[in-house]
């Protein structure tokens, strides 16, 4: 991956859908972006990043599924909505 620009990971809470859990997570770095989703770990998006990246990606969300899970368990998405901390 590029190291010159800033490269950032957001996740959504944990959604229910259809019995099971999916956290939706976002890696940003300039302008290119990838969309992926645990527990599969598959990339659903992204512009701007290589194939060699977006299976980097990939194995990242799968390695760190655990700890990504735990801490999407602690969004609150009305508390994050209503810009309390």
């Amino acid at each position: 991956m590029k190291q010159s620009e800033e490269f950032r990971m957001t996740h959504s809470g944990i959604i229910s859908r259809k019995g099971q859990k999916i956290v939706h997570i976002y890696f940003e770095r300039g302008k290119d972006y990838a969309e992926g989703v645990l527990p599969s770990g598959s990339i659903e998006k992204s512009s701007g990043f290589t194939p060699e990246e977006l299976s980097q990606l990939s194995q990242y969300m799968l390695q760190n599924a655990e700890d990504i899970m735990e801490r999407a368990k602690q969004v609150n998405p009305l508390r994050n909505l209503m810009g309390k901390d």
